[in-house]
């Protein structure tokens, strides 16, 4: 049976002003899914919620990971659970390596499983971040530059993807990760992603604009307005999106209430 990352009536606010108003959504391995909507609404909340951010107070609802309740985890045992975020701004970490960040977080993984675990060796460790790095077309001496430090977008972009294939999580949420990229950054790093995915991965991509997924085929597409997800569907919903835009959307909801 595949693990679900369950949203149920989230309530959140950030001080005294409500975002999130109700959101319901799930997302089990093996599915792409695809949060869209106009910037205010909500979308980046539910991704920094989700891993713990401490600024934001859940008011109402609940958030299962493997039928594991895990809004009372602190943001470290969510992601040791198997919840990953890319960032949408990855920040920059001077002195400490790709290959260090990465030995360091599975390490990290491992103990959770298992407190009594050495850690993987260095000779194991460079051979399966190798391995990865070669599934992903990036060079080897990647590796050994500073994280995210002088790196482009693409390049941060690029390295969330080469965590996310070290971690294995069961669920990752990629927030915004086509922003600031530009077209020959965005194949890149779709391409990583398409590589990735497959029935022990889940993945919530969140975005404002089709056109990443003109590359990552989504299974479903939710429209996400005032803080609630107002429609679902498939990869067609989308290309209407494309077309009709956000206010269309909204005018026709506003008709049927």
């Amino acid at each position: 049976m595949s693990v679900q990352l369950e949203i149920k009536n989230l309530h959140v606010s950030l001080e005294d002003t409500e975002i999130l108003n109700g959101v319901d959504l799930t997302v089990r391995q093996g599915e792409i899914h695809a949060l869209m909507g106009p910037n205010g609404t909500g979308k980046s909340t539910l991704a920094k919620v989700l891993m713990g951010h401490p600024a934001y107070t859940v008011t109402d609802g609940f958030v299962r990971l493997d039928g594991q309740d895990i809004l009372e985890m602190d943001t470290d045992e969510r992601a040791r659970a198997g919840l990953y975020l890319a960032f949408q701004y990855p920040v920059a970490i001077p002195g400490v390596t790709v290959a260090n960040f990465l030995r360091t977080a599975m390490n990290a993984h491992r103990r959770e499983r298992n407190p009594d675990d050495p850690g993987i060796s260095v000779a194991d460790f460079r051979k399966a971040l190798l391995e990865k790095m070669d599934l992903l077309d990036m060079a080897p001496e990647f590796a050994g530059r500073y994280l995210n430090d002088g790196f482009s977008g693409g390049e941060k972009k690029r390295a969330e993807v080469l965590q996310m294939a070290m971690l294995e999580p069961l669920i990752a949420i990629m927030d915004e990760t086509d922003s600031g990229l530009d077209i020959d950054a965005l194949k890149i790093v779709s391409s990583g992603v398409n590589r990735l995915s497959g029935p022990e991965l889940g993945i919530l991509l969140i975005t404002h604009y089709q056109r990443i997924l003109n590359y990552i085929q989504p299974d479903h597409v939710h429209i996400m307005m005032d803080g609630k997800i107002v429609r679902s569907g498939g990869a067609e919903l989308a290309e209407q999106l494309e077309k009709e835009g956000y206010a269309t959307i909204r005018e026709t909801l506003e008709a049927g209430s």
